[in-house]
């Protein structure tokens, strides 16, 4: 079985969880930017890998006009340990028209790689949570994480993916 692994990755975590899967499983690595719908022929499986930003997949539109006709598969990395509900909630927006399998992989937030109006974004949203009087122990812990780079991937997270892939 021939798998392609697409990513696209702002600030490095993304690409670090593509790494490891390729030394994982026997594929393709190739960045979205320097994909062509050529890249795509001969493959028997397709697997996507990006950031959840905004409430959005990164990437997630140029995937969907390539009209895939292979079984697709999706990780999204985000800034929380686990998927919660704004997470599910993106998986039902993003990918009520598909039946993608789909994946969630904690990875952090890296400040020194981030653009100028990511910054700018997460020093309001930061500014917000700092205002907000009785703070739940949620908040209290959001908050501590948030103000300065953190990494939390884990390569035991590729686990799953790899046991899809691998079962098909």
């Amino acid at each position: 079985m021939k798998v392609l692994l697409i990513y696209q990755s702002k600030t490095g975590f993304t690409e670090k969880y593509a790494k490891w899967i390729k030394e994982e499983i026997d594929c393709t690595l190739v960045k979205l930017s320097d994909l062509s719908k050529n890249d795509i022929q001969g493959f028997d499986v397709i697997l996507f890998g990006s950031r959840l930003h905004g409430g959005k997949i990164d990437g997630l539109d140029k995937i969907k006009k390539m009209n895939f006709h292979h079984p697709l598969i999706l990780f999204v990395t985000g800034a929380t340990l686990s998927e919660n509900e704004t997470i599910q909630e993106v998986w039902k927006n993003e990918l009520s028209d598909t039946n993608w399998k789909h994946f969630y992989l904690p990875a952090g937030l890296n400040y020194e790689k981030m653009g100028m109006v990511d910054k700018i974004i997460m020093k309001m949203f930061l500014g917000m949570l700092e205002k907000q009087k009785d703070k739940s122990d949620e908040t209290k812990e959001l908050f501590k994480y948030i103000k300065s780079s953190y990494d939390i991937t884990d390569r035991n997270q590729i686990k799953p993916i790899v046991d899809y892939i691998q079962s098909l």
